[in-house]
């Protein structure tokens, strides 16, 4: 178990943060006696999960409803079909960014087209090639 400011430092997120996420229900603590507020290991695996959502653009409120779901056993629809529908916005913003990178490539010579490349990472370029087969 962390206190505020141990989370703080372990997860690199500032303590008025995480008191924030706190406040909003996307994390969960305990008390003690002494009235400190204490978190569990899930409180770092949560964080996580909050940044990657952040990094997708989704608002705090699509975070939580997101992390309700994947915590419940049951799902909820309306629910699932926002996060379809976020996931296939966030789909269609790459595809479009990925165009006009492609296009940009194309002016380039073989050598610096290589160069490019080699600073995509292999999870970039798998999620690329995997766009470009959803979005047709």
């Amino acid at each position: 178990m962390y206190r505020i400011g141990e989370l703080s430092k372990i997860s690199e997120v500032s303590k008025r943060t995480i008191d924030y996420y706190t406040k909003m229900g996307l994390l969960k603590c305990g008390r003690s006696r002494n009235n400190y507020r204490y978190y569990h290991e899930e409180a770092l695996a949560d964080l996580k999960l909050i940044e990657q959502c952040q990094q997708m653009k989704m608002t705090l409120h699509e975070i939580k409803d997101r992390m309700i779901l994947l915590k419940s056993n049951q799902v909820d629809q309306s629910v699932l079909e926002k996060q379809v529908k976020h996931i296939r916005n966030e789909m269609k913003h790459l595809h479009n960014e990925l165009h006009e990178v492609l296009q940009a490539m194309d002016t380039l010579g073989d050598e610096d087209k290589k160069r490019m490349l080699k600073q995509v990472s292999p999870q970039a370029l798998a999620l690329f090639q995997t766009l470009m087969v959803f979005s047709g």
